[in-house]
């Protein structure tokens, strides 16, 4: 089954904070998927917002990707000015979810040998 790992995730993570010069606090983790293969999942951390925010394949044999969205209890509120910075948190996390897509496109890794890391 076509599968993007973690490994693969950390390297297109790379070029896309390089090129796009931002999303520093961005990490890929490891998530096992239901047969046991490594799916991978995006952590993006917010610093303007109390809700977190990870970025995963919709299916493992396609090139879509979808950001969730999960809130926490507490209330946020912002000045204008912290508004905007979180705006432009969310605006990356978009930018690395297109890209991810963009990659994904005809990826497949499922010939390659599992290599623990």
């Amino acid at each position: 089954m076509p599968f993007r790992s973690k490994r693969t995730l950390e390297r297109w993570l790379d070029e896309f904070q390089e090129a796009r010069g931002a999303g520093e606090l961005i990490r890929v983790a490891l998530q096992d998927g239901s047969d046991g293969g490594d799916t991978g999942l995006v952590v993006v951390p917010l610093t303007h917002a109390t809700v977190s925010i990870y970025i995963e394949p919709v299916d493992l044999g396609g090139a879509a990707w979808r950001i969730t969205l999960e809130p926490r209890p507490d209330i946020t509120s912002l000045s204008s000015h912290q508004l905007h910075a979180l705006a432009s948190e969310l605006q990356v996390a978009a930018e690395l979810c297109a890209y991810l897509e963009a990659r994904s496109v005809g990826h497949d890794e499922s010939w390659i040998p599992f290599a623990p890391e």
